[in-house]
């Protein structure tokens, strides 16, 4: 029995300790299993289909772009790891007062490249050069290392033996700060951003086309100087990143020349045959090639179509009375591109409608579209995406802003009405705007061609000739439509027929031949003295003459925006002549019952905006030095001053217009219906522009340049001065009452020389590409100071000598308080 018991136990015993067991063991198989179920760890490369899994949303495209929930990925083909891309970013959006939608605000070139378990995204730089079948390439390379701008992990591979691919995420390259791709330094310091609001900061849109990505990212800054909407505290932008391929095989260059105006790029080239590195600069332009079967027709002087045309799509968006004329616009360059061989090669198109083409989009780079934009931004513009090594323009898109319209009803109307019925209203009839917009068309067309403005250009024509209906059919009213020779306002009442605007000119013909026409069988350096040729067969012509815009200082008064003819004082005394037969009509042209007085309002103030250019076309001339560039086959000068009577002249004509009070300006009539005060300060506004604009420190630095230069044939700084102050002050010695206009002009003269008697050096300042001129300039220790406080001498005595004469009492108050202003510059406490 005990025996049995034992035995029982045993069994027991064993039984337990055996399910035991199989519990334990049971517990880690299970423990096993779930393991095996937990995700992979960070970083870890995943099979494609759980990464891009059947949920996710595609975009095909250069890249495939993939949404999956709120995650977004880019499928890199392998075949596109270090090609190079041009990334171009722009604000698209803004909120108000912080630039404008489709300014651009960054470019560069980058590499995708893949590295053991990372994407690199490297910035490639093309700015320093070397072949590589040249010893020095590897110099070149070694001081020119590629900056990685972003690393991305790769989540997933997919395994197509026809198209294998790379995928990763890009979530945090669009959402986080990543500088090249966001706000630009100069817009953080301007409002004082301090860093980005990531809860406030996402992506809007990933797009992918056959040539390009498209992203599309709002981002939101802690900011705090906020332009607008300042209670937030911060300011919103959505940035658009657009990344181009760039093409296998880069176009052939054509080597740029300062004497032909257009958009270039420069590189420094350290392979050269030269003993210095020498900067290589190119043309931006299309590439127009001839066709192999048309290759013999163009060598005997046929014209032929290119392989490819350029070729403008207008926004469905566009209202549809004005595409006529904007197509117009465009097609108007065919007759230059003749002239370098080319029939048809620019044509404007409709763009297909959704139901033709659902995936037509005018962010495709294959496509260049003109933009219409519900914007009040009285503009528009003509940008260009070009490729950095070559110059190829890539595509372009022409920006227009509806109320570019208002801003050719201003202009039209001031510079035409006094000769032109069909401008004196506030709404022009459709074929009068139809015209007008085709002319802004071609202006724009022609920057996206590459070529800049040619503010030189209308000063080829006499001033009298814009008078002449035959001629101006002929020539238009400048040899450029890239100049600003916006409308004739030197024409007169009785010149009938004569041509009021600019059309596709001599120069431009010239210009695109000279960059586009094929020169055959020559790589670019061998073309370069067949190039200048060209441009020497027309040397000295003005009418092929290139003027640099400026900005800041003008320098060449002959290189001028906004103004017609070669002589500023007879083409600004033409158009005051108009100016004052517009005045008296203003109200009867501005009329309509039940409408306020806002239009009246607005085109007075054109007449004054009008009449101040007038001022600045002349007073530039004082201290104005000409550029004609030229090489060392060409004779003359490249730097010539303004001749001595020229200056005087101009000298004369202000004094004559402006500051003895132009009167005429002054409708008691117009200021009842507009406003209760301002027009005081309307005149003395223009009046001291003016006045500061001679006095400035590059101008009086070149005016004595040039006396040193040329002694007596100069206008000297001394005979300007004298000029200046006696116009000034000439109640002085007449005894004349001084008005109110007049005693504000004589404090302003006063307070300008009170400047220049404290004034800081200045500096020469970056040219920009020819943009900028400026003249360096050490105030204390040149002439000018000594001459402004001998000024301050004579007018002090002779302010002493008129007091006594002088019987109206505000004329005596404002002398003595000129003496008293007087000692303490002079003599400061």
């Amino acid at each position: 029995m005990i025996k049995k018991s034992l035995f029982q136990l045993l069994i027991l015993f064993f039984v337990l300790n055996y399910q035991t067991s199989e519990a334990q063991i049971f517990k880690k198989k299970k423990s096993k299993t779930e393991n095996t179920s937990e995700k992979p760890s960070k970083g870890k490369i995943q099979p494609y289909d759980k990464v891009i899994t059947k949920d996710a949303k595609t975009d095909k495209g250069l890249f495939d772009v993939h949404v999956v929930e709120d995650k977004h990925y880019y499928e890199i083909p392998d075949s596109l790891f270090n090609r190079e891309m041009l990334m171009v970013s722009r604000i698209s959006k803004t909120a108000s007062k912080i630039g404008f939608g489709g300014g651009k605000i960054n470019t560069q070139v980058l590499r995708w490249e893949k590295k053991d378990k990372k994407v690199l995204l490297r910035v490639v730089s093309h700015d320093v050069v070397a072949a590589d079948s040249l010893p020095v390439h590897e110099a070149v390379v070694n001081s020119n290392f590629e900056p990685v701008l972003y690393t991305f992990d790769i989540k997933a591979f997919k395994k197509d033996s026809l198209n294998p691919a790379t995928v990763i995420a890009v979530d945090d390259i669009f959402t986080k700060d990543t500088k090249a791709l966001g706000l630009p330094e100069s817009y953080r310091k301007r409002y004082k951003v301090s860093r980005l609001d990531d809860s406030r900061s996402f992506i809007e849109s990933l797009k992918s086309y056959p040539l390009n990505l498209e992203a599309r990212h709002v981002k939101t800054y802690f900011a705090s100087a906020p332009p607008s909407n300042g209670s937030l505290g911060s300011i919103s932008v959505e940035i658009n990143n657009s990344m181009v391929l760039l093409p296998k095989e880069p176009m052939k260059r054509r080597y740029f020349d300062r004497r032909v105006g257009w958009f270039a790029r420069g590189q420094v080239d350290y392979g050269l045959d030269a003993q210095e590195s020498k900067t290589v600069t190119f043309l931006d332009r299309w590439r127009l090639e001839v066709k192999d079967e048309d290759l013999e027709k163009f060598k005997n002087g046929e014209l032929v179509e290119p392989k490819k045309q350029i070729v403008y799509y207008i926004d469905r968006a566009t209202p549809k009375q004005w595409v006529p004329y904007i197509k117009q616009g465009i097609e108007d360059w065919q007759v230059a591109f003749e002239a370098a061989g080319f029939k048809n090669a620019i044509i404007a198109k409709d763009p297909p409608t959704p139901e033709e083409d659902p995936d037509w989009s005018p962010e495709d780079v294959r496509y260049s579209v003109v933009r219409y934009l519900a914007s009040p931004i009285p503009n528009a513009n003509g940008p260009h995406v070009s490729d950095p090594r070559s110059g190829e323009i890539l595509e372009s898109d022409i920006n227009w802003y509806h109320n570019v319209m208002t801003l050719l009803r201003n202009w039209y109307f001031v510079q035409t009405a006094a000769i032109n019925p069909a401008a004196r209203s506030v709404e022009f009839d459709e074929e009068v705007m139809g015209r007008l917009i085709r002319f802004v068309s071609s202006h724009e067309v022609g920057h996206t061609l590459g070529l800049p403005h040619n503010m030189g250009s209308s000063v080829a024509y006499p001033v009298d000739s814009l008078r002449s209906a035959t001629f101006t059919k002929k020539y238009g009213t400048a040899p450029s439509i890239m100049d600003y020779a916006r409308f004739n306002y030197v024409a007169q009442p009785g010149d009938e027929g004569v041509a009021l605007m600019p059309g596709i000119g001599v120069y431009d013909k010239y210009a695109i031949k000279w960059g586009y026409r094929p020169i055959l069988d020559k790589d670019a350096k061998e073309e370069k003295p067949i190039l200048d040729s060209w441009i020497l067969e027309h040397a000295g012509d003005p009418l092929y003459r290139f003027g640099h815009q400026q900005v800041g200082d003008i320098v060449d008064p002959s290189s001028q925006t906004e103004d017609l003819g070669d002589d500023a004082v007879k083409a600004s005394e033409y158009g005051i002549a108009n100016l004052k037969r517009i005045v008296p009509n203003l109200i009867e042209w501005t009329k309509e019952d039940g409408k306020n007085y806002d239009d009246l309002e607005t085109l007075y103030g054109q007449v004054i905006s009008q009449f101040n250019r007038y001022m600045g076309h002349v007073s530039n001339n004082i201290g104005g030095v000409y550029e004609h560039h030229k090489t060392y086959d060409q004779e003359g000068d490249v730097y010539t001053h303004v001749p001595e009577d020229h200056q005087t002249n101009c000298m004369a004509f202000l004094q004559e217009q402006l500051f003895k009070t132009p009167e005429w300006l002054l409708d008691p009539e117009i200021f009842g219906k507009t406003q209760y005060s301002g027009f005081v300060e309307r005149i003395r506004g223009i009046q001291v522009r003016t006045l500061n604009n001679i006095l400035s420190l590059g101008k009086m630095a070149r005016l004595i340049e040039n006396e040193a230069l040329n002694g007596k044939e100069a206008y000297s700084l001394i005979e300007m001065m004298d000029d200046l102050r006696k116009g000034i002050w000439s109640e002085l010695s007449s005894g004349k009452k001084i008005d109110t206009y007049r005693r504000n002009l004589q404090k302003a003269h006063i307070d300008r020389l009170a400047y220049l008697m404290t004034a800081e050096n200045q500096s020469k300042k970056p040219d920009f590409g020819g943009y900028q001129k400026s003249t360096a300039v050490n105030t204390s220790q040149s002439d000018i100071r000594s001459i402004a406080r001998a000024e301050l001498n004579i007018i002090k005595r002779n302010v002493r000598n008129a007091i006594g004469r002088t019987s109206d009492r505000m004329s005596k108050y404002h002398l003595q308080d000129v003496e008293e202003r007087i000692d303490m510059i002079l003599e400061p406490k």
